[in-house]
């Protein structure tokens, strides 16, 4: 063969072996690796898809599902894809703010408020796709976690298999409640007890939390200090109410290794 003719041969080798994926490579959703690659939500993606405005090494796919690999080629309206640069922030959530990125009701979300003091940060710079890892309910305030690395943001909410060992992934939380708990009720609560459910006719969920102290006391009312290792809904103040009390305030002041610090309410910070 013509070595002008090798030469090309062996380039459209090279072009074919990089289209391939790895040996040890795991296809997954279309609509999820173009999630993973920062470009917009999961449910997003799977719209796009949907829409039909998704191609697939060359061919448009309708199937969110469709299998797909991280090196694969993936256009949408024709234009591709790529990894976007991963960013970290965290935010002092007020209360009042919801956790979702619309909210059907027209409640203000956290989402706009991360756009609000995003473009105070960084006037002109267009705001990248991000979401919120884990959720704060609307009358929660305190320290919440943003990115666009959907790998990061997993093993942040994963539940560590020894908290003793994995101390990283615990949750502390400020909580101001009406009356005084004594040392007994701390003492249910880090042993664990059942909380009747949300929805009437489930079962009623068993919730503990990792330690349960006091921080400070008032006339009328007391700060708790608790540490949680899961992310079950509306854990504290279920299981606060389930002993007679009301949660008047509920402040995340730590999550995994990230401290609220003085971080002002309602201001966001690069990590």
């Amino acid at each position: 063969m013509p070595r002008k003719h090798q030469g090309i041969s062996r380039q459209v080798n090279r072009e074919r072996d990089c289209a391939k994926p790895a040996p040890s490579a795991k296809a997954h959703g279309v609509a999820r690796v173009i999630s993973k690659r920062g470009f917009c939500s999961r449910s997003q993606a799977e719209n796009l898809v949907r829409e039909g405005r998704v191609s697939l090494r060359g061919k448009i796919v309708r199937d969110p599902d469709a299998p797909a690999f991280e090196n694969d080629k993936i256009l949408v309206d024709g234009k591709a894809v790529t990894a976007s640069n991963f960013v970290y922030f965290m935010m002092n959530k007020p209360r009042g703010y919801v956790t979702t990125a619309s909210d059907e009701k027209g409640r203000a979300t956290v989402m706009d408020l991360f756009r609000e003091q995003f473009c105070k940060m960084f006037p002109g710079k267009p705001v990248p796709h991000i979401s919120p890892v884990g959720r704060l309910d609307a009358a929660s305030e305190g320290l919440l976690l943003f990115t666009n690395d959907t790998k990061w943001a997993d093993v942040i909410l994963s539940k560590a298999k020894d908290p003793v060992k994995e101390p990283t992934h615990t949750k502390i939380y400020r909580v101001q409640v009406a009356g005084h708990p004594t040392a007994e009720d701390l003492r249910k609560m880090e042993e664990g007890f059942n909380v009747p459910p949300r929805v009437f006719g489930e079962p009623e969920e068993f919730m503990h939390a990792v330690r349960a102290t006091f921080h400070s006391e008032g006339e009328k009312n007391s700060w708790l200090e608790i540490t949680l290792d899961e992310g079950k809904n509306r854990e504290i103040r279920r299981m606060l109410a389930h002993l007679g009390y009301e949660v008047l305030r509920l402040v995340r002041i730590k999550f995994c290794n990230f401290e609220l610090g003085d971080l002002k309410q309602g201001e966001i910070k690069e990590i």
